[in-house]
């Protein structure tokens, strides 16, 4: 059962029973059911109930043999430790669940949420960054969040150390939201508790993940996808060459987010990660007003829209070009290359773009890691 692209547009209608509840977290999850095949089961068969009857079938199909679908018993247990906590369940289509996170292709299809659920009906700027994060960094994050909260706007983060811990405190008078890559009663880290108990006084804990679900290093992708997807846009505000913060602004990209960006000194390796983002196209921020400014004005952002192949130009243009140009090339010379060497200029030839813009892109995906140089000016994937 692969994991395929949400094949509508329309949300399902949210369950409005016990009974559909059960269905819902039963069908979510059973065994290599993610968010694409939630929606994609939905679809075919009309109701969680039916596809949790079709599945042992489905998954025959796909080559899985004895399979079983989540125990009702079991998701019945996750619906109790809800009730226990005072948390809420949020379904996609709910008029609670958060509306620029329900246009992303694999959006969770619940949600739990302890708190005050009425900060998701306010605006939202996502705010990530260095958990080694610097002085300067975490004076720029309290500082940046507090202004955007006087604003209105609501600081959503992933509640880790540093920069998130900075966004969180700063906002907790005017209600924040932490995105939980665990599950929604699961603090993480440990040192946040206080933090993490205060935060529901006025704002939100979101989880998509089951109850008592200690966080996994591949739970923190996901987490980080939510993150971008329910803000109109993400502000890193400290991070390295490779951190999980460039894999945040990667991914909300790829949502149709805007992506903006702290400048820091050359020298300093926790900013190399945000001059990189500005050098590709990321809007420099300096405060909360540069922020603002920068928001898209529409009221909710188009899902994934489709990026364009970049075209030979009748004129010479300008070197610079928006951080999605970045990601969309260095998308087109990975789908380009593979194990077997290329030569340089062929590749250059087969993209049609300028040699000045592909140039940089090979550089900046040798540096990453994705690609290899061999003798000969030949390339090929690592």
């Amino acid at each position: 059962m692969s994991e395929d692209t949400h094949p509508s547009t329309h949300p399902p209608l949210p369950p409005t029973t016990e009974d559909d509840r059960v269905s819902w977290l039963r069908l979510l999850r059973s065994r290599r059911v993610g968010p694409s095949t939630f929606y994609r089961l939905m679809a075919e068969h009309g109701s969680a109930q039916a596809a949790l009857q079709a599945l042992p079938e489905v998954a025959a199909a796909a080559g899985v043999k004895d399979y079983t679908p989540c125990p009702e018993a079991a998701a019945r247990a996750e619906l109790k430790a809800a009730a226990a906590t005072g948390a809420h369940m949020i379904c996609v289509g709910d008029p609670l669940y958060p509306p620029d996170l329900q246009q992303i292709s694999d959006a969770p299809p619940v949600l739990w949420a302890l708190g005050d659920t009425s900060v998701l009906s306010r605006p939202t700027v996502a705010m990530v960054g260095a958990r080694n994060a610097s002085s300067l960094g975490l004076r720029m994050a309290r500082g940046m969040g507090a202004d955007l909260a006087a604003k209105g706007f609501v600081v959503v983060s992933g509640l880790a150390r540093g920069i998130d811990t900075a966004a969180h405190t700063a906002t907790l008078d005017t209600g924040t939201i932490a995105v939980m890559a665990g599950g929604v009663d699961v603090i993480y880290p440990a040192e946040n508790t206080r933090l993490a108990e205060d935060l529901v006084k006025t704002g939100l804990r979101l989880s998509e993940q089951p109850f008592g679900l200690m966080p996994q290093a591949r739970h923190f992708p996901r987490r980080n996808r939510i993150i971008s997807g329910m803000a109109r846009a993400v502000v890193v505000v400290e991070a390295a060459a490779k951190s999980g913060s460039l894999i945040t602004a990667r991914t909300a990209l790829d949502q149709g987010r805007d992506v903006l960006a702290v400048p820091g000194h050359p020298f300093d390796a926790r900013a190399a990660g945000c001059n990189m983002l500005i050098r590709d196209g990321a809007t420099l921020v300096r405060k909360a007003d540069d922020v603002i400014e920068a928001l898209p004005t529409r009221q909710t952002v188009e899902n994934k829209p489709e990026i364009q192949p970049p075209q030979p130009p009748a004129a010479p243009a300008p070197d610079r070009r928006s951080l999605r140009d970045t990601a969309a090339l260095h998308s087109r010379i990975l789908d380009r290359l593979g194990p077997s060497p290329l030569a340089e200029d062929q590749l250059i030839r087969d993209l049609g773009a300028p040699a000045r813009q592909v140039t940089p892109a090979l550089t900046d995906l040798e540096l990453d890691g994705r690609i290899r140089r061999q003798p000969g000016g030949l390339l090929s994937l690592t």
